[in-house]
């Protein structure tokens, strides 16, 4: 069993940003059928090979979640990597009988690592975060447009 998500060739690390996303755009997109049955055979039996193909299903998403994050300055290859491993824990503890869809419930967990990553790396000076805190920041811009 491989441990790479795509096959080799396809993308190295060599290429840019664009090649990458080119790539992600090129893995099908799952059926709903395809999906239940890929997720029930992870849930029940730890297939890898099932956790492997609902990964890279949903790479595309988890680009489209990073690029809404691009105004904080961090590069964007950083904020898809974050959103990857987020993409990961969520398929890690999906629990197909809850009756929702993987991207649906994927989608918290893809938000949080990159808030997470954001807030450690937004500032050259660290500061420590409450709740409130990350509350306010994320807010912030919101609130700027609303008084302008």
């Amino acid at each position: 069993m491989s441990t790479s998500l795509l096959p080799v060739g396809q993308f190295s690390p060599g290429n840019d940003l664009g090649g990458y996303i080119q790539a992600v755009n090129g893995i099908a997109v799952l059926s709903v059928e395809e999906e239940r049955e890929l997720a029930f055979r992870l849930y029940d039996e730890g297939d890898l090979e099932a956790a492997r193909r609902l990964v890279l299903s949903h790479l595309r998403f988890v680009v489209h979640i990073a690029r809404s994050y691009s105004g904080y300055g961090l590069p964007q290859a950083d904020l898809i990597q974050e959103g990857n491993v987020g993409l990961m824990k969520a398929v890690k503890r999906f629990d197909p009988n809850q009756g929702v869809r993987l991207v649906s419930f994927a989608v918290h967990w893809i938000k949080a690592e990159i808030h997470e990553f954001v807030l450690r790396n937004w500032r050259i000076v660290k500061i420590s975060t409450t709740k409130a805190q990350r509350k306010l920041f994320f807010n912030l811009r919101s609130a700027k447009k609303r008084l302008a």
